[in-house]
Formats: C-alpha cells, sequence, structure tokens
C-alpha cells in the first residue's frame, strides 16, 4: 500500500474534477458550466441587455405595430425578441464554455538528459530552461515555462492571473462576460459583441422611425414629439452610448482578426513593428476564427479524480520536493530550476520534438498558427 506522509494514498477519497479544480472557477449543473470567479458580473450584462430590450418593447415596438400596415409592425417586434435571445445564447456560449484551459501538471517536466551531467543546481536538483524558443514561419517565438501550471505554455498560450489558469490563444478576460477569452470562445466573444452592436443600432434606428410617426401623425415638431415619448429618448441615449462601447470593440476586434492577432499580442508584442509569424493573410485569418473546427476540451470536468488531501510530509519525495508540504513544494521547486543560459530553439514541424516529458508533440501546437 503507497503512503505518503503516513496516509494511505489508496483511500483517497473520488470526487468530480470540478469539485477538485484548482483553479479560480466557478462551476454550475454538476461542472458542465464552466465560469470566471467573476461570474456575478455576467448578471449586470444580462440585465444591461434585458431592461432596454423590454422597455422597447412595451413602449416602441408594441405601438409600432399599429403604425406599419399589414404584418409589418408584427415582424418589427418580433425580429427583435429573437435578435435578443441570439445575444444571450451568444453570451452564455462565451462565459459559460472552457476558453481552452491548458490542464496542469501534476509535477514539473523532467529535465533532458542530455543536460543532467552538467545542469545540476544547488542539492544537485537538476534545472530546466526557463523559456524555449519555436521557430515559427522562419520567426523565433519564445514559450514560457509556468510556475503555477508546471508546464512549457505552448505557443499564444498565458495565464490568466483572475482565473488562475493557462489559456490556449489567450486573448484577454473580459469582466463583462465574466471568463477568459481564448482559443475555444473567441468566436463567439466576437459573435456576441458585433451582434450587440447591430441590436443597439436596431433599437436606436426604431425608436427615432417612432419619433417621426408621431410627427407625422399630430403635424407637430420633432421636438413635441419626443415630449410624447420619454422612453424613446432613453433608449436613444443609452444606445448611442452603448454604440461607442460594442462598436469600438467590434472595430477593434475585426482588425486583430484579420491581422491575426489577440488582444495580449497587441499591447505586448507590437507586430507593427516586426513580423507576425501567425498572419495568413485577411482571408486565411478570418478563416481560421470563423470557419475552422473549435478543438474540444482538453478538461472533462465531470471525471472522477483522486480529491487531494492537505498534508505534512515526513520524507521528502522525490529529490526536487523538501518542502513542508506537496504544494508548497512544488512552488519552490517550480521556481528554483531555471536556468536561464540553457534556452533552447525548436523547430515546428518535426514529430520529435516534443514541449514536455508527457510526450505531446509540438504539432499538436501547429492549430494556434
Amino acid at each position: 500500500m503507497n503512503t505518503v506522509g503516513g496516509a494511505d494514498v489508496g483511500a483517497a477519497e473520488m470526487v468530480r474534477k470540478y469539485k477538485a479544480w484548482e483553479g479560480s472557477n466557478k462551476f454550475c449543473l454538476g461542472g458542465r458550466f464552466i465560469f470566471g470567479p467573476d461570474v456575478r458580473s455576467v448578471s449586470l450584462t444580462v440585465f444591461l441587455i434585458i431592461a432596454p430590450a423590454a422597455v422597447f418593447c412595451v413602449f416602441v415596438a408594441r405601438k409600432l405595430m399599429d403604425d406599419f400596415s399589414g404584418d409589418w409592425g408584427i415582424a418589427v417586434l418580433v425580429v427583435f425578441i429573437v435578435s435578443t435571445v441570439y445575444v444571450l445564447v451568444l453570451l452564455l456560449l462565451t462565459s459559460g464554455r472552457d476558453p481552452g484551459i491548458v490542464p496542469r501538471n501534476a509535477q514539473p517536466p523532467e529535465p533532458e538528459t542530455n543536460n543532467l551531467s552538467t545542469e545540476l543546481g544547488s542539492g544537485h536538483t537538476p534545472r530546466l530552461p526557463r523559456t524555449k524558443d519555436f521557430i515559427i514561419n522562419g520567426a523565433t517565438v519564445k514559450v514560457k515555462y509556468c510556475d503555477t501550471c508546471m508546464l512549457y505554455r505552448p505557443p499564444r498560450c498565458s495565464h490568466c492571473s483572475i482565473c488562475d489558469n493557462c489559456v490556449e490563444r489567450f486573448d484577454h478576460h473580459c469582466p463583462w462576460v465574466g471568463q477568459c477569452i481564448g482559443l475555444r470562445n473567441y468566436r463567439f466573444f466576437y459573435m456576441f459583441v458585433f451582434s450587440t452592436m447591430l441590436l443597439c443600432l436596431y433599437v436606436h434606428g426604431f425608436c427615432w422611425v417612432y419619433i417621426k410617426k408621431i410627427m407625422d401623425s399630430e403635424n407637430s415638431s420633432i421636438w413635441k414629439a419626443m415630449a410624447k415619448t420619454p422612453a424613446s429618448i432613453v433608449l436613444i441615449v443609452y444606445t448611442f452610448l452603448a454604440l461607442w462601447f460594442v462598436g469600438g470593440l467590434s472595430i477593434f476586434h475585426l482588425y486583430l482578426i484579420t491581422t491575426n492577432q489577440t488582444t495580449y499580442e497587441n499591447f505586448r508584442y507590437q507586430y507593427s513593428r516586426r513580423a507576425n509569424p501567425y498572419n495568413r493573410g485577411i482571408v486565411g485569418n478570418i478563416m481560421d476564427i470563423f470557419c475552422s473546427s473549435i478543438p474540444k476540451s482538453k478538461n472533462d470536468f465531470r471525471a472522477k479524480v483522486q480529491k487531494k488531501q492537505p498534508m505534512i510530509p515526513s520524507h521528502s519525495v522525490g529529490d526536487s520536493f523538501d518542502s513542508t508540504t506537496l504544494a508548497v513544494s512544488k512552488r519552490l521547486q517550480g521556481k528554483s530550476i531555471w536556468d536561464e543560459t540553457n534556452d533552447k530553439a525548436l523547430a515546428i514541424g518535426s514529430n520529435r520534438v516534443t514541449l514536455s516529458s508527457n510526450g505531446e508533440s509540438v504539432t499538436e501546437y501547429q492549430q494556434y498558427l
């Protein structure tokens, strides 16, 4: 029977993975939906959509049903309701799914054997390079080791300090959707922002149409017509302000899509000053975002795993673990195994090159290029 610090490992409690999750995420419906720790902000976003939608339906669209001949008035209301539901569904698909979280390693990767004879730290602890270089379309791209997740991040991956996870093709953490935006939900995020912009334009436009109808029916000035429908004025101001936000986001992210950049890369790497190794041309970049298949999540949050018990080991576990607890020892070990001078250039495209000791080939990460 294997024991660690006198504790029986074989008797460890089996729980769903989402219950033993080490990140800061919140789960819903038994791990079927995953949100960020700021999931409550989604409620505010939903309110900011539904509240003006209700006002528009009651005070504007309902009145337009009588002003338009035939079924056009009903069509205005139906199109608006369908569009609102569509925006809310996109919000759920953005905030409630795995954005592309890279599973954590249980322990740091093993140092390369050809360096063991010369690269030894204090206490004979093998050292790992802090970064590794990849050659992508002729450009050198560094991948960093993550102390928290104990792995070399795939290209375009970054660790979100809010969710405490490494996320593939990390774009940013959006407080309005309460989730990281990454490889698996960026498409839905942009569709959500762009559809919200169109919805604002729809409401803004038909509020002015309703005011024009009042002017024509009562032969009054625009000011008197506006005084007849204060709800329309509120909606016009609200959608005008919202358009600056969602419209600006839509334009900015359209630029990022056509140049194959992420928000993180745009602010950090400044591809305007150097070549972007991921750029496939405008058409290729757009196809990459909207027409490529979304990779399956690498995390089965409903799978059963052993629940980690806080333990104080009576002896060190391996050569690198000598702290008072396993969790602390991993962090300390991860921070003590760096060797800044031992960077190694790797070329993408060879099945013989691996990121870590678990055998994941570099070719797996070609989907992010």
